[in-house]
């Protein structure tokens, strides 16, 4: 049973019930079951990025063994990659079993949230009603506002259009002209999915993305049974997973590697496109021009296949503009269509949740950001008490689980919350101090990855060009400087000097 009416006043308030919500309040309720911990989710149910992106052929890049919480294994994956019924199905399983689901309000979407620095509590407005909070945690995720690309004629199309994160299953694409504007990694899975089905697929390839093969299998009985019966045993294979993705860090993030790592992976990607693709005018149209790693590698082994039939057509262009029946590339080519599926990715430096939550000058989250996110260890911003994120600025990966990640946050804010309430304190805030130092030396450390100076655009880099998105370094260092709540980096008030509300 989920919560139906809002509580006037609740002491920790995560917003979001994706891996991140689901994670933060299972740590809390496995500490205390106890815990006043509430989940408000905008969805009707669990499981965030999980639960919306139903598209055709959605499933994860990262190994299941990795993808999914330490505290809670699953040993009956189906294969060694998840797919989305699947990790959706596994997140409805541990929500329920940690006690998250009996904690959460569905179909309630945070409108505002402000700090009111007298009461020391966050007002908190939701299109369910209104509370307050002594604690609020964001874990809405990056994944989870689609981004569509401002171009002319959008309204103007009379034909099918939608985001592939808002998949119309209701509209059959079966003989339909169908233009897909691109090619990054939810693209690369539904586009194989359904263009048997369709008429015609015309692609919109603005940059040509580095395209690996994907090493997945399913996993057989008697190898789930072993998990089952002895979990040791995947636990070995989660750390081998681990530590084999731990080592494309070196070719991401090291000069000194990246003048043979990475030739080495380009060769091996670029042996794939020869294989696959005979035409050599496709081939060159599908050959990166960025060092592989500059945006994160695609998994596949039916892109090539796919986008290489006699019914689907490559455009090397992006979209310039919508008709009223049809895509425009920038050479004013118009292509007709009936129907247009965006694959143009996520809001993710721009986060809509920042300009929902105020802190205590009265600024929204986005107004102190103004385009360029930071925080303290991607967790805490200075201005705004008793908040903490989760999936903050720079906690993105380029070669592993972010589930791990989120697990390393929700560690901290729960001992942030223990800290609390041992030394009986009203709020915590970040210093702009520790803010600021710990940002500069994010930034020169960022300066040398593959991703900064790899020769691509990509949504790492945020609207004045710094990289706000990634982690420049190991996940284990992260998790080092994670693993307890360092309130010597903080401001305190305590529960004394809170005026009653």
């Amino acid at each position: 049973m989920s919560i139906e009416t809002l509580p006037p006043h609740v002491h920790t308030l995560v917003v979001g019930a994706g891996f991140g919500g689901i994670g933060m309040a299972a740590t809390l309720l496995r500490e205390n079951p106890r815990a006043d911990v509430l989940v408000i989710e905008r969805g009707d149910d669990v499981g965030g990025t999980w639960r919306v992106n139903t598209y055709p052929g959605a499933a994860c890049d990262v190994p299941s063994a990795l993808y999914s919480f330490s505290f809670a294994p699953e040993p009956d994956w189906s294969k060694v990659h998840g797919t989305q019924d699947e990790i959706y199905a596994y997140l409805r399983r541990v929500a329920k079993e940690q006690g998250v689901t009996d904690r959460t309000m569905f179909g309630c979407a945070l409108r505002d949230a402000q700090w009111d620095d007298e009461s020391a509590r966050w007002m908190v407005a939701t299109s369910r009603g209104d509370l307050t909070a002594d604690v609020l945690v964001s874990a809405t995720g990056a994944l989870s506002t689609p981004a569509l690309p401002k171009v002319p004629g959008l309204e103007s199309f009379r034909g099918k259009m939608f985001h592939s994160a808002q998949w119309d299953h209701d509209y059959d694409l079966t003989g339909k002209r169908v233009a897909v504007i691109g090619t990054g990694a939810s693209a690369i899975q539904f586009v194989p999915a359904i263009v048997g089905t369709v008429g015609h697929l015309t692609l919109f390839q603005r940059t040509a993305s580095w395209v690996m093969p994907k090493h997945d299998h399913t996993i057989t009985r008697p190898v789930r049974a072993l998990y089952r019966r002895f979990p040791l045993s995947q636990k070995v294979v989660r750390g081998a997973v681990y530590g084999q993705k731990e080592t494309y860090v070196v070719g991401m993030t090291r000069p000194f590697a990246r003048r043979w790592l990475v030739p080495l992976f380009e060769r091996r990607a670029l042996s794939v496109l020869d294989k696959q693709v005979s035409d050599p005018e496709l081939r060159t149209k599908l050959t990166p021009k960025f060092r592989i790693m500059c945006k994160r590698i695609l998994l596949s082994n039916d892109w090539f296949p796919a986008i290489t039939r006699p019914d689907v057509t490559v455009v090397a262009s992006g979209l310039t503009a919508l008709t009223e029946n049809g895509v425009v590339d920038e050479a004013g080519n118009e292509y007709e269509v009936d129907a247009v599926v965006f694959g143009t990715g996520f809001t993710v430096t721009e986060p809509p949740v920042a300009q929902h939550i105020r802190g205590s000058d009265g600024r929204t989250l986005a107004e102190t950001w103004n385009g360029s996110p930071s925080a303290y260890l991607g967790i805490a911003v200075h201005g705004f008490p008793n908040l903490f994120l989760m999936y903050g600025p720079n906690t993105n990966l380029g070669h592993s689980s972010i589930v791990y990640m989120l697990e390393s946050q929700a560690t901290y804010i729960a001992d942030a919350l223990r800290t609390m309430r041992s030394r009986e304190l009203g709020t915590v805030e970040v210093t702009a101090g520790a803010q600021r130092t710990y940002n500069a030396e994010l930034d020169p450390a960022l300066a040398g990855t593959v991703w900064n100076a790899g020769g691509c655009d990509s949504w790492y880099l945020d609207r004045k060009g710094r990289n706000s998105v990634m982690w420049p370094t190991f996940t284990w260092r992260y998790r080092a400087r994670t693993r307890q709540f360092d309130p010597e980096n903080y401001l305190a008030r305590p529960v004394a000097e809170r005026i009653a509300a």
